[in-house]
């Protein structure tokens, strides 16, 4: 049997059970005909997977690999904004607190509301970018500083062939101490 003549006529006997749930309904009533028609739907669902898989084995390895990819990066998205935005809010919020107020009491006092606005969204602004620059080099240095410090370590250390060779020595010297003696 050619494998393309048998899916032909599966696809043709589906189609002709989802003509004959159409007539279920007309002849015997909706709810017969609606639920065989569902089953039908549901069948042919699953036949259609089936023969997805069979003629192109990586086809679900595909849709799986998408979807972990999409939920992955949806999560990772989420959980980086999220990080972000609360320690922005904590820097802004015990820095920029004092010297917004400060400005905004002398604004108030000094000139009219729409000009203090400005200057509080001017402000705020600046002092956000400085802060989370400030932040992000003052991590970074810390960073170097702990990389250098490590490999200043590593450096330090002596490698396995000079502690032979100090061994050697080591030997040497006492075997020659004791040859004096």
């Amino acid at each position: 049997m050619n494998p393309n003549r048998v899916d032909f006529f599966v696809d043709l006997a589906y189609g002709l059970v989802i003509l004959l749930s159409v007539a279920l309904i007309l002849l015997v009533g909706t709810g017969v005909g609606v639920a065989f028609g569902i089953g039908t739907l549901v069948s042919y669902a699953i036949h259609v997977v089936w023969k997805m898989a069979r003629f192109d084995p990586e086809w679900m390895t595909r849709e799986v690999t998408a979807k972990v990819e999409e939920t992955i990066t949806e999560e990772v998205t989420e959980e980086v904004t999220e990080e972000v935005t609360e320690s922005v809010e904590q820097t802004v919020a015990e820095e920029v607190t004092e010297e917004v107020t400060e400005s905004v009491e002398q604004t108030v006092a000094e000139e009219v509301t729409e000009e203090v606005t400005e200057k509080v969204e001017q402000t705020v602004t600046e002092e956000v970018t400085e802060n989370v620059e400030r932040t992000i080099t003052d991590e970074m240095n810390d960073i170097i500083q702990q990389l250098e410090e490590v490999n200043q370590r590593v450096d330090r250390r002596p490698r396995s062939d000079e502690l032979d060779e100090m061994q050697r020595e080591l030997t040497t010297s006492e075997d020659e101490d004791e040859a004096k003696r």
